[in-house]
């Protein structure tokens, strides 16, 4: 009998969470804090909604918060939003570079597919990427403005994400 196709991320997570770790991460990284206020100002949202999402993140043990109300993102929320950006940037480049499509599209759908690819798909999607920059391939058809081929493996690429964006070309 067949395994049962799983069509959903590992970690269950919606666009929506994925959007409020995002703005953890980013207000972490440019402010030092993230609290209630600063991601429903981050986000338009209302402190209701936020607080209500963020009870559910906390459940899933990819958010923290402290006695003084400030949050973080557990160890497993912040490898959860490097794999995310990692995927991010992987399908804008792919689908900008490789596929032709305009910047505010690959932008747009890569925001919309990137809680969905599978930790195996990235890995696998890095290795691509990573040979298509090689110095044979790009003298092809195949070539993108972000070199892939810099890093070493996929888990350096994924460590240097930063923002809630995809890396952009040098």
């Amino acid at each position: 009998m067949a395994d049962k196709i799983q069509h959903t991320h590992d970690n269950d997570l919606t666009h929506s969470m994925v959007h409020y770790l995002l703005a953890i991460h980013k207000l972490k990284e440019s402010k030092g804090y993230a609290r209630v206020t600063d991601i429903a100002h981050e986000m338009g949202l209302t402190k209701g909604s936020v607080s209500t999402a963020l009870t559910n993140l906390k459940k899933r043990e990819l958010v923290l918060e402290d006695e003084s109300k400030f949050l973080s993102l557990s160890s497993s929320g912040h490898e959860a939003v490097h794999g995310i950006l990692s995927s991010r940037t992987l399908l804008y480049y792919f689908l900008k570079d490789i596929i032709g499509v305009n910047e505010e599209t690959a932008h747009r759908d890569s925001c919309l597919m990137e809680h969905l690819m599978s930790g195996e798909t990235r890995e696998k999607f890095f290795n691509f990427m990573k040979t298509l920059c090689s110095a044979d391939i790009k003298k092809s058809q195949f070539t993108t403005s972000f070199d892939f081929s810099k890093f070493e493996h996929q888990h350096d690429f994924e460590e240097i994400q930063k923002g809630d964006t995809y890396l952009k070309s040098e």
